[in-house]
C-alpha cells in the first residue's frame, strides 16, 4: 500500500541563501517558506559570502514556526515527507551538514517529520 504523501519538505541551496518550502502536493501550492533572503532573517544572520549550518538550522526553526501557525505542524495526521538521500544528491555532499541542519530544526520544534528512505547507508547526521 503506497503512502500518501500530501505535504513534502523542499530544500533549494546555493551558495549565499537557504529556502526551505513545504508543497502541498494536490494543488500544487507551496504552504509555508523560509529563506535566507527574508529580511528579518538576514539582518540577525551573518551570512556574508556563503550560509553556514547555523543559517540552515534558523531556517529550519522559523518554518517550523510558520507550520504551527498554520496548523500544519503534524501534516494533517500523515507528517511531512522528505527523501534525506535524494535531497543529499541533488545539493551536493558538501551541503549534506545545511540538510540535516534543516531537518533537524523542523524535529526539534515539534514538526512531524516523515523520512522516506534508510538514513544508515552512510549519509547520517554529522555529529555534533
Amino acid at each position: 500500500m503506497t503512502v500518501l504523501k500530501r505535504y513534502v519538505l523542499r530544500l533549494f541551496i546555493s551558495l549565499k541563501y537557504i529556502t526551505a518550502n513545504v508543497v502541498d502536493r494536490n494543488n500544487g501550492r507551496i504552504v509555508a517558506t523560509a529563506s535566507t533572503v527574508e529580511h528579518s532573517l538576514k539582518k540577525t544572520l551573518e551570512c556574508g559570502r556563503s550560509c553556514n549550518a547555523k543559517a540552515a538550522t534558523v531556517v529550519g526553526e522559523v518554518l517550523a514556526m510558520r507550520l504551527k501557525v498554520e496548523g500544519l505542524e503534524h501534516g494533517l495526521g500523515r507528517g511531512i515527507h522528505t527523501n534525506i538521500n535524494k535531497e543529499i544528491q541533488k545539493k551536493g555532499f558538501k551541503n549534506r551538514t545545511k540538510v540535516w541542519a534543516v531537518i533537524n530544526g523542523l524535529r526539534n520544534n515539534g514538526v512531524k517529520l516523515n523520512i522516506d528512505d534508510n538514513v544508515n547507508d552512510g549519509s547520517s547526521p554529522p555529529d555534533s
